[in-house]
């Protein structure tokens, strides 16, 4: 009975507490305002800043993910290293964790007829294997087969956009229309990638690299694609990759994975790639002045191979990095939210000074008046929290309404209602203890 009486007179004390709280934040709502918009502006501008941070890098990392996943690009940097194309479309073969590869020859501003419209455009080379290693389906028509390739069939796939701008969104399939003066089926429409994402492939065309190098008048190959089925292989194809090409362009190439010097331990031991006989060394030209010497005199990679995956990973710790530090910098105002709160609170005991001093007199605790200060800095704080999340949320709306990447992120909000609470909580502490100790008779004085 005992035990039950003293929690029910706990209970009691400390419902009172929150009525006197609750009654000094509203005695006085001008100052309750001042205090609120305090913390608000703080949660606001975490949620806000940290919402196009976040934005911005799922933007990025989408665009990332867009070139697909598992994909590693081998890349010639100079004129004299280039490769064949039975070398890539051989690589499945010749590198263990490699499924599909393709060469890939570009080629700018290429003059195409649709009937009587005229533009230039770029045209993407590829292989019969570009939809599986760039996880792009055709949503019309079908993709070229390897025959084509073989035979420099004047066919072509068309990417979203292009596709969609020549019949007003009808399917294009079957139709024909002119690349640098030939005529050229068009046998499939891409799925849209979105823009920006893809390399920018909705308003590309896609052909043979057989037909491309016709249409640029060259032989050499200066870009690999090859897919590997998951991230664990693609790395080790890459170890495989970057010994085939030491020794084809005789020097060290520019490879992440790996330990050492790029030669990690393969299973089973021994080396597995085939050796390529290097390229022999070109013959030095005379020096013209003015003229850029060449990539391995300045000391450049010849050749790079890249795990779109590193990638991805690099460009999402980067804006993670970014992202913490806008909220860090918006977190700042947290705290002079907090210190407002402080001083408010300092004010309302020296202007409740009679008010204490009754409290005391008429039995109340140390501990009673110390609980009803800290409620109300916590209640201001609660009441900033809400009006500052749901302006944060609104800022970030109107971001998101121009165009730019922005999103109303769990973390943010997580981490601007924890560091609101906490400084409200610790700022009000000073100004309760001082009421909490003022003596009952010192109190009534100053009645």
């Amino acid at each position: 009975m005992q035990e039950r009486g003293k929690i029910s007179s706990i209970l009691v004390r400390l419902k009172f507490s929150a009525v006197m709280a609750f009654d000094g934040i509203t005695s006085n709502l001008l100052r309750t305002f001042l205090t609120v918009l305090g913390i608000s502006i703080g949660v606001a501008a975490v949620i806000s800043l940290m919402g196009i941070g976040e934005g911005a890098r799922r933007s990025i990392v989408s665009q990332f993910e867009s070139l697909g996943e598992n994909v590693i690009v081998i890349k010639s940097n100079a004129e004299n290293v280039t490769f064949e194309a039975d070398e890539a479309e051989d690589l499945p073969l010749r590198v263990t964790g490699v499924d599909y590869a393709t060469p890939v020859v570009y080629t700018e501003e290429t003059p195409i007829r649709w009937r009587r419209d005229e533009s230039k455009m770029n045209i993407v080379g590829v292989n019969q294997n570009y939809p599986e290693i760039k996880d792009h389906r055709v949503v019309s028509g079908n993709f070229f087969t390897s025959l084509h390739v073989k035979q420099r069939a004047p066919v072509a796939v068309l990417g979203y956009n292009v596709a969609q701008n020549l019949l007003n969104g009808r399917s294009p399939v079957g139709q024909t229309l002119k690349i640098d003066g030939i005529n050229y089926r068009i046998v499939g429409v891409l799925a849209e990638k979105g823009e920006g994402k893809g390399d920018g492939i909705d308003d590309k065309i896609v052909i043979p690299y057989t037909s491309a190098m016709k249409i640029s008048k060259t032989k050499d190959i200066l870009e690999i694609w090859a897919k590997s089925p998951s991230a664990e292989e693609a790395e080790l194809a890459m170890v495989q990759l970057g010994r085939i090409y030491k020794r084809k362009v005789g020097v060290g190439s520019n490879i992440t994975p790996g330990t050492g010097e790029g030669e990690a331990p393969v299973e089973g031991g021994g080396d597995i790639s085939v050796p390529v006989e290097p390229v022999p060394e070109p013959v030095p030209e005379p020096e013209v002045p003015g003229e850029d010497k060449n990539v391995f005199e300045k000391g450049e990679e010849p050749l790079t191979i890249t795990s779109l995956n590193n990638l991805v990973k690099e460009a999402d710790q980067a804006n993670r990095v970014m992202t913490v530090l806008l909220g860090g910098i918006a977190a700042v105002s947290l705290l002079v939210g907090g210190i407002g709160i402080m001083n408010i609170m300092l004010v309302a005991v020296t202007e409740r000074t009679s008010e204490i001093g009754v409290r005391r007199a008429l039995g109340a605790k140390q501990e009673d008046l110390l609980i009803q200060f800290l409620l109300e800095a916590v209640y201001v704080s609660i009441i900033g929290c809400i009006t500052g999340i749901v302006i944060g949320a609104w800022a970030v709306s109107l971001v998101a309404s121009y165009g730019l990447s922005a999103v109303v992120s769990f973390d943010s909000i997580r981490i601007a209602v924890f560091v609101a609470l906490t400084s409200g909580l610790l700022f009000g502490v000073y100004p309760a203890i001082n009421a909490s100790n003022l003596p009952p008779v010192e109190a009534l004085k100053r009645q």
